[in-house]
């Protein structure tokens, strides 16, 4: 793959000392791994649809005369970009780096938290804007459940000995 060297070295900033740690090949290409990895895709496609819903809606509302308050722009923005990094470490989770691993497991765990608690402040968002956010956050949750479940916690555990 000619691009590598530069995804290794974006791996290395996204990744940090745990960078170059990667799962063995047996485990990365166990069914029940290459399963959730399945699922997670999915899930993250459901996630980009749901994005991409949300600007369009934005959109339509805007065209036909309706005031879209500067919150809903800027979260349909982050919700993209957010949504990219996402598929960027589940695809380098796949592969087998254990620290894109972490760090999807890690932001599938907390945002829903901050997208639930977003949602729940009164006229921060219409309505279609908070039931877009919960449907979000179920999504991410389901995310986090493939990524906490037994097996990958074991398959994507900690390294033994002095850490890198």
């Amino acid at each position: 793959m000619p691009f590598e060297s530069l995804f290794l070295r974006l791996d290395r900033i996204a990744g940090g000392r745990q960078a170059g740690y990667a799962i063995d090949e047996e485990s990365r290409r166990h069914p029940k791994t290459r399963r959730s990895f399945r699922w997670i895709l999915w899930l993250l496609v459901a996630e980009l649809v749901l994005g991409i819903g949300a600007v369009v809606v934005a959109l339509i509302l805007a065209a036909g005369g309706d005031t879209v308050p500067f919150s809903v722009w800027m979260r349909t923005v982050v919700v993209l970009g957010m949504t990219a990094t996402l598929f960027y470490f589940a695809w380098r989770a796949s592969l087998g780096w254990r620290w894109a691993y972490v760090r999807l497991r890690l932001f599938a765990q907390i945002f829903p938290v901050i997208t639930l608690v977003l949602a729940a402040i009164p006229g921060l968002y219409p309505v279609w804007m908070v039931t877009e956010q919960i449907v979000f956050s179920l999504i991410m949750i389901g995310i986090a459940d493939f990524l906490t479940s037994d097996h990958m916690r074991a398959v994507f555990a900690a390294p033994a000995g002095p850490r890198p």
